[in-house]
Order: structure tokens, then sequence, then C-alpha cells
């Protein structure tokens, strides 16, 4: 058996691939950036053939980069985001790819609460409908495009597109499957009693064949090996939802252990023994054969600083320095005051508000730059802890986090991060934690480690350990609740904003 593990992961924005020896080193590393399209307010897509072309550029870049022989990779592993829509034709070709940061089905949400669908979803599924969660966009679709949803053969994910296309198989897994609201989750099954709450009873047939995440879904074909580089015949498993990638690729294995990702949403999640907690939270998910993930997430993390840089930071920058780094240095000069301006993280929507928009508050004309790339980082610090204040009321316990996603990267955020929790965190050495957590699903899928805690004891190792400045805890606590309570009087104002852009473009909420 090979000596290394490749793991792919196919984000909102990026598809990456690493390569990895048995102890976690990083071999070599390509990704490439794909496009999203926003055709009409609240919609995101992205193109299926570019997704599929780039992951092939990144396997073969990272193939060469490494210098070893394809035979040398035991098996693949795939880590993508999880809900959006990714959808094939009844031919098996490529129909249409919907971002898990698309709103479009805001209003079909609303609908469905006066209606108490979340009622009935709820307790199969553990999760109530949002706008980007994937029965949701089937049954928006069923309604809005009747023509394209007749089209539809397979609806699954990112990550399974890959895996499709690597090996031909329509797959998906559990995690995935189950952080989307479509499975039973005790029973790790499909149901057609929650189908149906969704509307959607005529679409059983669309839900491809399900396996466990380290099951084998199939093997690299001819065509693809000679596409890629890789060795026709190598074993791809079933992957991840990324943020259960990102999660186990960060050392979070086991029971009552917390992960938190900045990425372009905001995970927070902690494992747990059973499926059920005292209270709810916002989406449950298997972890392996056994374990469950509740989770508290939306898209509100760092796509906000993603996008504060390309907006406004992102010119002048040809010497090869950083404007990711040049943003943090200029934050990390400022010192906390009480009426530093505060933000909202709301690019995308809220978690349970798809008419929430993003906003700066109490700006002053003596404050720069730095005030308000601070504001950035503390915004989403906050909608963090808001979403970890209701996983802890549903019943977790635990009181420290491993931070992982592109916000680990900078020394000054996970500071703030821990500041803003009130409690200590960690970042593990890798920074491509969702294709690690892919890669240790694929070594447990051939037998090299007995299951993912193994793995992860063998692959994983902490670089950084930041606690919280006590002294910063009221300061934290004061510009909190202000950051709440500027949301719950924006929140009418945001949904007249929202239709009267809808009502301008014409767009069906």
């Amino acid at each position: 058996m090979g000596n290394y593990l490749l793991g792919l992961d196919a984000g909102n924005t990026v598809i990456k691939a690493v390569i990895f020896d048995r102890t976690g080193r990083e071999v070599a590393y390509a990704g490439e950036e794909g496009h999203s399209r926003m055709p009409c307010p609240g919609h995101v897509e992205r193109d299926l053939g570019e997704l599929w072309a780039n992951a092939k550029r990144v396997i073969r870049a990272c193939l060469e980069k490494a210098g070893i022989a394809a035979t040398d990779i035991a098996a693949i592993g795939c880590a993508g985001h999880g809900n959006g829509l990714y959808a094939l034709d009844r031919d098996g070709e490529p129909l249409i790819g919907i971002q898990s940061l698309d709103t479009r089905a805001t209003g079909l949400v609303e609908e469905w609460a006066v209606e108490g669908v979340g009622d009935r979803t709820a307790p199969i599924a553990r999760q109530r409908p949002w706008p980007s969660q994937t029965p949701t966009l089937l049954a928006w679709l069923k309604r809005h495009r009747p023509e394209l949803f007749q089209r539809i053969g397979t609806v699954f994910f990112s990550k399974d597109f890959v895996v499709n296309r690597l090996t031909g198989q329509r797959v998906s897994e559990v995690s995935d499957m189950s952080g989307a609201g479509l499975l039973d989750l005790a029973a790790r099954r499909y149901d057609e009693t929650l189908m149906a709450a969704y509307g959607l009873s005529d679409c059983m047939d669309l839900l491809p064949r399900l396996l466990e995440s380290a099951d084998i879904a199939g093997r690299v074909t001819e065509e693809v090996a000679a596409e890629t580089g890789l060795a026709s015949g190598t074993p791809v498993v079933g992957g991840l939802f990324d943020v259960v990638a990102s999660a186990l690729g960060s050392g979070v294995s086991c029971t009552g252990s917390a992960s938190i990702i900045a990425g372009t949403w905001s995970i927070n999640q902690v494992i747990m023994d059973g499926p059920v907690l005292d209270g709810p939270v916002f989406m449950s998910s298997t972890f392996d054969r056994s374990r469950y993930m509740a989770m508290e997430n939306s898209a509100t993390s760092a796509a906000n600083l993603e996008w504060l840089v390309r907006e406004l930071f992102a010119d002048g920058h040809t010497d090869g320095t950083s404007p990711f780094d040049d943003c943090c240095a200029l934050a990390a000069a400022i010192a906390p005051a009480p009426d530093d301006p505060l933000y909202h993280p709301y690019l995308y929507g809220a978690q349970q508000d798809g008419h929430a928009r993003a906003g700066f508050y109490g700006i002053a004309g003596w404050h720069a730059k730095g005030h308000l790339i601070r504001a950035v980082l503390e915004g989403v610090a906050f909608g963090h802890r808001q979403h970890i204040e209701t996983i802890r009321k549903a019943g977790a316990t635990f009181d420290s986090a491993v931070l992982s996603g592109g916000g680990s990267r900078s020394s000054l955020w996970p500071q703030i991060f821990a500041d803003v929790l009130g409690m200590p965190v960690s970042v593990a050495v890798s920074r491509e934690t969702g294709a690690l957590g892919a890669a240790i699903a694929a070594g447990t899928g051939v037998g090299l480690f007995a299951d993912f805690t193994e793995g992860a004891s063998a692959m994983v190792r902490i670089d950084r350990h930041y606690q919280p400045n006590r002294a910063l805890a009221a300061h934290y606590n004061r510009r909190y609740a202000l950051y709440r309570e500027i949301a719950e009087v924006m929140a009418p104002l945001w949904q007249r904003l929202s239709a009267i852009g809808q009502l301008a473009t014409g767009v069906a909420a």
C-alpha cells in the first residue's frame, strides 16, 4: 500500500489538493480559485465544468510538486462545503451548482415557518429549514424553475460531484446528507416522511446511494487517470462534509471536543455521543459510524474579511506582500476602546434571517482604516459567540476549542476569538485541515487507521495556544450586548430593504 494520502477540499471559493504522508506532514499543495455567478440578488451559483477543470489541474499540479509516483497514493478523500445544491441531469451530466451562500429561498422558509414545516422536520432530521439548505433549494426549484427541476437526475454536494467525476459513481455519504437535513439522523438513512414534509415525496429517486464517510465510493477511472496523473484504480472514499473534515483535521476527534472554523461560514461544533440535545441547534451531522456533531453555523465568518480586502485593500499590492497580513497589522495597531465601531457580518444574510445585511455602526471622524478592520474581526467573533451560546443552552459543555479555517492563520484573530469567547483557543499545525480530515477518512477507509480518532492522533499536531485576556472581558461583554441590540433594531429595516430589492428586480423570493 502507498505511503501517501491525497486530500481534496472543494470549498465555496477554492478547490485544493494536498498530499500528506502517514504522519500528517504536508508533502505538496495546489489550489485554484473558482468563480461564483450571481445572476440575481440572493442567487449564488458556480459552473460545474469549471469546478471539475480546476480539480483536475490542482490534482496534477500537486502530484508534480510532490515528485512521487501516482501509485504511492494509497487512497483519496474529498471534503466539500455542505448544503447548497449540486445536481446532475438524468444522463449524469452536470446541470446546476448552487452554493451555500445562496439566499433565494428566504421567502419559502418564511412561508414554511408559518405552515409549521420545521415542526415536522426537526424531530427526524434535528434541524429546521433554512434558505441555503439542500431540500429547501430543491423545493424552490420545483416551484420556480420547473423546467430545470424536471431534468434533475441526482442531487448531492460539491465533494460528491468531484467524487463522481473521479469514479463515475453517483454516491453521497452520511455527514453531508445529515448536515443538509436529508436523513433520519438517529437511523442514519433517507426517510420518506421527512421528504414529504419538504414537499419532495417525488424526489426520493434523486437521492444517490448512501455511504459511510470512510466507505470506498469507487476507484479512479482510466480516463481520469490520463487527465490528472493519478493511477487508475486508486480507491476514493465517500468523504466528509467539510466542517466535519476540518474538525477532524484540526485534532477534534473525542466526544466533548469543540471545533470553531472561521472560513466562508462561521462553524461552531461539538462532538456528541447521541443525536438528542436538551434544546435546538441549527444543524446536526454524523461524525463517524456512531457519534454526532451538534452545530451552530451561518455564512458570517471570514468571507467578510475577504470581501473587505478584495474591495477596499487589494489594490497596490504588487510587491508580493499579503493584503490580509497588512490589514491585520493595521487592526493590531488599534488599542481597543469603548467607542470603537461595530460591524455585523451579514454579507450573505444571517442564520435564520436571509434579509439581514452587513453594516458598520458608530463610525466617527477620528476612526481610521485599522478601526474598520478590527470591527470586522470582532464582528465575526461576536457571530461565533452567539452560536456558541446556543450550543451551550442546548446542553453541550466545553471550555476550550480548536480554531481552524482562514481566520486561524492570523496571529491577531485567534487572540480576538479567545478574548471575545472568554476561553482558550488552539490552532493546529496544518493550515489545510479540511484536506487533512479528508485524508484521514481515506486512510481509515483503506485500513491504515482503525478509526478517525487513531487517524487524528497519527496525523494532527497542535501549533499555538491563546489564552483570553481577562482584562478585556467586560469590554467585550458590553460590545457584544450592543452588537445583539443593534441587530434586533435593524431586523425590520433589513426586511424592508430586501423587499424593495425584490420588487425592483422582479426576483421570486
